[in-house]
């Protein structure tokens, strides 16, 4: 077994592509419950209340919808110049970047299905201003008076035509671990799960059904309870907002999930706080075949058709 390799310390933020800028700000801040840090140029950048960076949420206007890029925070200067030069040996180096409101300069890079990644180090530590601050000194800003109140970022998925070359990519690039797999009787991948630290995951890669490259599935958001996804399932549907599926509880990772797609159409999850740890350092991925997953989610809810072909941009 190769030792595990902790030069990043954790998903930073994620930049999302809108083609209904008003619209879609509105989703992020008055319905789901996010709050706005600042601005610059055609973005807003926005956060959870226990996020304790900048921002987890870049909105940028575009013609487009979809991803742009998604940020990882190096663990040491030292540990992201060893990312970078592991990065740079396979070939899929893009160069670095200036940084932008949120963190100081960032390494990026491409995966084989054209998803773009940056490493950066230093970062824009968030200081509420003192009608935020909260009442606990261990917390980032004052809790939110709001219905929907996430917590802290906690992943995202995106699509792959080949999740096969994905699992060997992701561990060399991040130093991931893979904690869950789906594989599927005739040996294709059907889906991956990795973490880069002892969290059950940040990033997970689904087949593709369209066979699109380089699209986005969803990003999530953590809140406390389960009881707070309930609520917020009567919030999207006073606001109007299409809820795809769930409430429920997955089975690979058990997180209790909502789905719902904003405004322009892209995908985003709330998901408990309270995700399964990965605490062994020798942990064996867990295999999941084709028939258990034919069973759907952990309570006998099947996998809506859309989770396979609904992505961003559209295909």
């Amino acid at each position: 077994m190769d030792e595990p390799i902790f030069d990043i310390a954790h998903l930073g933020h994620v930049e999302l592509l809108t083609d209904k800028p008003d619209e879609s700000l509105d989703f992020f801040t008055r319905v789901l419950g996010l709050s706005e840090s600042g601005r610059e140029g055609e973005s807003v950048f926005l956060r959870a209340f226990d996020d304790y960076e900048f921002h987890t949420l870049k909105l940028t206007a575009a013609p487009t919808t979809g991803m742009r890029h998604v940020g990882y925070r190096a663990a040491s200067p030292q540990a992201l110049a060893r990312r970078v030069a592991a990065i740079e040996a396979m070939g899929c180096g893009i160069g670095w970047s200036d940084g932008d409101l949120g963190h100081g300069p960032a390494y990026r890079f491409h995966d084989p299905d054209g998803h773009v990644f940056e490493i950066y180090y230093e970062t824009r530590r968030y200081v509420p201003p003192p009608e935020e601050k909260p009442a606990l000194k261990n917390q980032a800003q004052r809790v939110p008076n709001r219905v929907i109140a996430p917590r802290r970022l906690d992943h995202l998925n995106l699509l792959a035509t080949d999740v096969a070359a994905i699992r060997d990519f992701v561990p060399k690039a991040l130093g991931s671990r893979v904690t869950e797999q789906i594989v599927l009787d005739d040996g294709t991948v059907g889906g991956c799960w990795f973490t880069v630290n002892n969290k059950s995951y940040d990033v997970a890669y689904t087949r593709d059904a369209t066979g699109v490259r380089g699209r986005f599935h969803h990003v999530t958001y953590a809140v406390d309870q389960r009881e707070h996804i309930l609520q917020a399932a009567d919030v999207f549907l006073e606001n109007g907002v299409h809820i795809e599926t769930g409430p429920h509880k997955h089975a690979v990772q058990q997180t209790f999930f909502l789905y719902v797609w904003e405004p322009a159409g892209n995908r985003v999850e709330l998901a408990n706080a309270g995700a399964r740890l990965i605490l062994a350092p020798d942990w064996q991925t867990v295999t999941w075949t084709q028939t258990e997953r034919m069973k759907g989610q952990a309570w006998g809810l099947k996998t809506i058709e859309s989770f396979h072909t609904h992505g961003t941009p559209p295909a």
